[in-house]
């Protein structure tokens, strides 16, 4: 089952928030009130305006959930990689960071977008509610924005026409858990300006099984919507399978790695140091 961190920090802020208020507005002077009738310096005797237990927790806690609530819904949010989809660039284990004003402001719960600030570019690594399951959110790169024309033949992308130039690197070798990679072709990739790495099993089909969005050519992207693919490009469930992401599933753009921990790797603690606090291109 998936825990709905958003809704509960909502849900969390309001009951706290609403019991410390309505304790300062009316059981707050009442108490004192009481103390005052009852010829009692409350100064002197601090048990007579004593806050009631609930109060005191929702007084402790309100500014703490508060501010983890506002700072995960419109600043930045952490997630973890749990597939190797993403590889060479993300690795199974690593702990990102989502910055969630790229694309603009939202209501946290509702994903309403209430403050234009930006759109995905070409090449943007994002984070998005999949459109099957919207509870669950995954990570791949845009590739076509509104208006391109997009292909993928013999490993290739196309975009509106123009080759999306590749330029090998050697063979990629895998560690912990995407040991199982090793051996693929890794290059680097050319997507119109932005240079990004992927890796590319020749021997695998240009289209997973099942996957029939490209089968019958190029697309043309809708407004509101975008491409996205896995930079393991013969290992990754994307638009070539279901289709594309609608705006209102962005959550934001990916920037950077605060941790990696993977279980697979032979060492302890199973921390791959060196990719701590890199970027993510």
């Amino acid at each position: 089952m998936n825990f709905d961190f958003p809704t509960f920090l909502v849900v969390a802020s309001a009951l706290t928030g609403g019991i410390w208020l309505l304790d300062s507005i009316f059981l707050a002077p009442k108490r004192r009130r009481l103390a005052t009738d009852q010829g009692v310096d409350t100064d002197e005797v601090p048990t007579v305006r004593k806050e009631p237990l609930i109060v005191e927790y929702s007084r402790s806690f309100f500014p703490v959930i508060f501010a983890v609530l506002i700072l995960r819904s419109f600043l930045v949010e952490p997630f973890r990689i749990p597939s190797g989809s993403m590889m060479p660039t993300l690795l199974v284990g690593d702990f990102i960071l989502v910055n969630k004003f790229s694309y603009g402001i939202r209501l946290p719960v509702l994903n309403k977008k209430i403050i234009e600030l930006g759109d995905p570019q070409r090449g943007d690594p994002v984070v998005f509610r999949y459109p099957k399951q919207p509870w669950v959110d995954y990570i791949k790169r845009v590739i076509a924005v509104p208006g391109d024309t997009i292909h993928y033949r013999n490993k290739v992308l196309y975009v509106n026409g123009k080759t999306m130039s590749q330029t090998p690197v050697g063979r990629y070798t895998g560690v912990g858990s995407g040991v199982r990679m090793t051996g693929a072709i890794m290059a680097v990739e050319d997507l119109d300006g932005t240079d990004h790495s992927v890796l590319i099993n020749p021997l695998a089909p240009d289209l997973p099984m099942g996957c029939r969005v490209l089968s019958q050519g190029p697309i043309t992207i809708p407004e509101g919507h975008y491409f996205v693919m896995g930079d393991n490009r013969d290992n990754s469930n994307d638009s070539r399978c279901w289709g594309l992401v609608p705006d209102e599933n962005l959550v934001g753009k990916a920037f950077g790695i605060w941790m990696n921990w993977d279980s697979e790797i032979d060492a302890f603690p199973p921390i791959a140091w060196e990719r701590i606090g890199k970027g993510i291109e």
